[in-house]
């Protein structure tokens, strides 16, 4: 049988070692497929995604209790609920001024990108800074000014401080409340009315006396107006102010005063009748969160207030008779359901000039404008430094 002339070519080429024994013995067989292509190399896992870093101003200290403290609890609650998507810090007793825009652009400058001024007094320095780095995002809490890349938050504090003007109107014996006010500016003087208007749903002739400190960290200065207060016949007292000194001063003469801020039951002891609280935790999450998902926007307002959680009156003292609370969940209700509202109409001042007609609701630019006392207010509201 002749040899194919494949076979003898090959053999020839054996034969001078050209080719392999297995490539001889590969070529009877039928057509195979040709040879494997290389593994490709494992594809390489996708780069980790660099976390968001978001940085907090405080104009306090975080301490215990109070007005950093809670923010501070507002930003541990994202980086739980984050964890390694986002990386934040803080920095606390930041001055209210020109030093507001140094730690600014100082947190800008360590790489952050989102940044929370929590106190009124760092507007400016954020309306200032947040031009120069449009691609950050710059969030103020309790301001009015927005920007393309500025956002406002805010939380509505007249409407628990309006059910603690009930509990103190109905706790007091000489008829005479005290509050210790920070800094004269719409906010607090809203909180000041809207805790008389509270107690004078209880008692209408109460009496409300303030002392500002014109501050809003000052404990030294928080004690003595406190005491002021006292001496001159109140008995339970209220604060727009960021420490407990003034629920210290309370317990110590013997009188009754709220918490503010956070909650300050433990350390008001038996003059505790409940604190006045916000939680800022669920906003910072969800501004948080927009700015990873990709659809945070500037230009923003946002109040929230008991009918989104944000603001309760907590820990209620037992000294506090069943018929009061009752009437105080009552209003409580109306509130978070909105059939009620603190700053309805008529609403006059204490020269008797109408500030809002009967039957008519404020609206947030009215409450942002509030530079009045209510009838009842006993005290000088000063000039804003």
């Amino acid at each position: 049988m002749p040899i194919d002339p494949r076979k003898r070519l090959l053999l020839r080429l054996a034969a001078l070692g050209a080719v392999s024994p297995l490539a001889l013995s590969a070529c009877g067989q039928k057509e195979e497929a040709s040879a494997a292509a290389p593994t490709a190399a494992p594809a390489s896992a996708p780069a980790k995604a660099e976390p968001l870093k978001a940085a907090w101003i405080y104009v306090g200290p975080v301490g215990s209790a109070g007005w950093s403290f809670e923010h501070d609890l507002g930003r541990k609650d994202v980086q739980a609920a984050l964890g390694d998507r986002v990386q934040t810090s803080f920095v606390e007793n930041v001055p209210e001024g020109a030093d507001t825009e140094r730690v600014l652009r100082d947190l800008i400058s360590q790489g952050n990108t989102m940044l929370f001024g929590t106190s009124f007094g760092f507007m400016e320095a954020m309306v200032k800074v947040a031009p120069d780095f449009p691609d950050l995002r710059f969030e103020h809490a309790t301001g009015y000014k927005t920007g393309p890349n500025l956002n406002v938050y805010d939380s509505r504090f007249y409407q628990p401080v309006y059910l603690a003007g009930m509990i103190a109107a109905g706790m007091s014996k000489t008829d005479v409340l005290g509050y210790v006010g920070s800094v004269p500016i719409p906010e607090v003087l809203r909180n000041i009315n809207a805790f008389t208007l509270g107690a004078q749903s209880v008692k209408p002739d109460i009496k409300v006396r303030v002392v500002f400190i014109n501050g809003w960290f000052d404990p030294p200065k928080e004690t003595e107006a406190a005491n002021s207060l006292l001496n001159g016949g109140a008995d339970v007292l209220l604060q727009n102010t960021d420490s407990p000194a003034v629920i210290q001063a309370a317990a110590q003469a013997g009188k009754l005063a709220f918490g503010w801020d956070s909650d300050m039951s433990e350390i008001g002891g038996k003059a505790h009748l409940g604190s006045v609280v916000v939680d800022w935790g669920p906003y910072y999450k969800k501004t948080i969160g927009a700015a990873l998902d990709g659809t945070w926007k500037g230009g923003q307002t946002t109040r929230w207030g008991m009918p989104e959680g944000q603001n309760l009156l907590i820990k209620l003292s037992d000294q506090i008779p069943a018929d009061l609370k009752a009437r105080v969940e009552k209003a409580e209700a109306g509130i978070k359901d909105r059939s009620f509202d603190v700053f309805t109409g008529p609403i006059v001042d204490r020269d008797g000039k109408e500030r809002l007609a009967v039957g008519v609701r404020a609206d947030d630019d009215w409450m942002g404008a509030i530079n009045f006392f209510v009838p009842g207010i006993e005290g000088q509201i000063p000039s804003p430094t």
